[in-house]
């Protein structure tokens, strides 16, 4: 594929079971198989940068190195603004050791009441997403998906992650969890952050291609 050159297969750096479905329909277009690293019995990098950037490398640069494939990895995050961008970089992590996004959730939501956010602009939110895309000796690259919006008074529906309180401001009210995969990463102008960030790596391999 021009000078960014994949190969027959695209190692995802993830043991996240929803990340890795919603990556083999995304990354279905480019017509190569993908293995994750819970697949090859990888172990989990400790992720220990500040910065969404720094962990998606992380990831991608440890999987690529021990496989000698191309490697994609992504870190993502919430950011809600009353919370002073919390919990970004940590959004896993306030799910705790059993990621239990219930709890995260609720944190969030307590968050907002305790700063009295009650109207969506006191309660705008956005989610962010980075890929990194690691190849044995090349540079690592990045990719961005990036979907504003703001957080629902309460949980409706039964998505992934924070997705049943996050509200798309594209979107016609309703949550992320109240979506089917297909309306959150279909069309030329996908909502989700994580589709977005990967039709950004696809647009960047056809351009590579032209």
């Amino acid at each position: 594929m021009g000078g960014i050159r994949l190969g027959p297969k695209l190692v995802i750096a993830t043991h996240n079971p929803g990340k890795i479905v919603e990556f083999g329909g995304l990354l279905a277009p480019l017509g190569v198989e993908a293995v994750s690293v819970a697949d090859l019995a990888l172990p989990v990098p400790e992720e220990t940068e500040e910065t969404f950037e720094g962990n998606a490398a992380i990831k991608a640069e440890a999987a690529s190195l021990a496989t000698g494939l191309p490697a994609l990895a992504d870190d993502s995050g919430l950011l809600v603004d009353a919370l002073g961008g919390d919990p970004g970089i940590h959004t896993a992590d306030w799910a705790g050791p059993d990621r239990d996004y219930g709890l995260a959730m609720g944190r969030v939501l307590s968050g907002l009441a305790a700063a009295g956010a009650v109207t969506s602009d006191e309660r705008r939110a956005s989610f962010l997403a980075v890929l990194a895309l690691a190849r044995p000796r090349h540079e690592t690259l990045f990719f961005k998906g990036r979907v504003d919006g703001h957080i629902a008074d309460m949980p409706r529906g039964t998505g992934f992650g924070y997705d049943p309180i996050f509200i798309p401001g594209q979107g016609d009210g309703r949550t992320f969890g109240e979506m089917t995969r297909e309306e959150k990463a279909g069309g030329a102008d996908p909502l989700s952050h994580r589709a977005r960030a990967v039709a950004a790596f696809i647009a960047a391999l056809a351009l590579e291609d032209r």
